[in-house]
């Protein structure tokens, strides 16, 4: 293939530049549509749309009732993505998930199986309480999360692009919950911790929510232009600073790289799904504010979500009362010097 020649070069740099234009442009409006919805929890609202936008799932964590579900499925409709809902309880199987084999009979007697399809076959898969089921279900759902795809009776059947689950836990440790082992956790890109709302949002939601109508979200993009502004972050360049704020951040997490702070609190740290996480977070980060180039501002911003649910604390941490998210803002704040 030959070299590009530099008018090309200036050409198809304006096409990326138009491109990504419209990205922001559409990633604007998205925003819009879906605060007149969900009220404040802008923070909330941020790392669940980056991690659509990058392309993964994420894992929401906060007690009952802060609307977590409702989030979830005002981005199906505003996406223009085809969501489901499973609800988790501890009798949840997986073919509840993935889809059975029913027998069929003919108007000659002949019988055949026809696989039924789950709710898994969805574009944005609401998973709700995740910690309820048992970890065969779990696992169940995790693996078409990484494969995008499942098994059945020996056969594959690939799962509808694009494919996002949203999973809800709650972090109140009562009976009958089973915490995700860690190799699980990792497979989401963020953990996005959803606290109590603001003063002035609570108002709102009082005054909103218990009227006679309530605002409705309606489609602002499809699920072909989600792919597409998706497609568009991958491409989006990432200056050798920001990779290398990226693997500084990630390897001073691990104990025994250097880090004494780490050493002493980290039990065991993140893997390298940390460092791509990053890596495709930040790009989203600075489409979702309006920029066409990650910053370290949008590396050290995303450390928590990207970080927290893929190290754990010694022992002797978490007796003294320290939590991971201490520890990623230590971090940080070593990080920015």
């Amino acid at each position: 293939m030959g070299m590009m020649n530099s008018t090309e070069a200036v050409l198809d740099e304006k096409a990326v530049i138009a491109a990504a234009e419209r990205a922001l442009a559409d990633v604007a409006a998205v925003r819009t549509e879906v605060g007149k919805v969900i009220f404040g929890q802008e923070q909330v609202v941020e790392n669940t749309m980056l991690a659509l936008l990058s392309g993964g799932h994420a894992l929401l964590v906060g007690v009952p009732g802060l609307a977590k579900t409702k989030l979830v499925t005002t981005l199906g409709t505003v996406l223009g993505l085809q969501a489901s809902r499973i609800q988790f309880t501890p009798d949840l199987m997986p073919s509840d998930i993935l889809g059975s084999e029913v027998m069929d009979q003919d108007e000659n007697g002949r019988r055949s199986f026809r696989f039924v399809k789950g709710p898994v076959f969805a574009q944005l898969l609401m998973a709700d309480e995740i910690n309820r089921a048992s970890p065969r279900t779990q696992s169940a759902l995790l693996q078409s999360m990484q494969e995008y795809h499942i098994t059945v009776a020996g056969q594959r059947y690939d799962l509808p692009a694009p494919f996002h689950v949203l999973a809800t836990q709650n972090p109140l440790e009562q009976e009958g919950t089973y915490p995700l082992p860690e190799a699980q956790l990792d497979r989401f890109l963020l953990q996005v911790d959803v606290l109590y709302p603001e003063l002035d949002a609570e108002r709102q939601i009082l005054l909103e929510t218990t009227g006679r109508s309530e605002a409705r979200p309606r489609e602002v993009i499809v699920a072909g232009r989600l792919q597409e502004i998706q497609s568009l972050i991958r491409q989006m360049p990432v200056s050798d600073k920001v990779v290398d704020a990226i693997l500084s951040l990630v390897r001073s997490a691990r104990p025994g790289h250097g880090n004494a702070t780490t050493d002493k609190n980290v039990a065991w740290g993140p893997g390298p799904r940390a460092g791509q996480s990053l890596m495709l977070t930040a790009r989203a980060r600075a489409l979702y504010e309006g920029r066409l180039a990650p910053s370290l501002d949008d590396v050290y911003a995303l450390a928590e979500p990207v970080l927290q649910h893929r190290m754990a604390l010694t022992f002797a941490a978490r007796a003294e009362g320290m939590s991971v998210r201490d520890v990623v803002a230590g971090l940080v704040k070593q990080a920015r010097g």
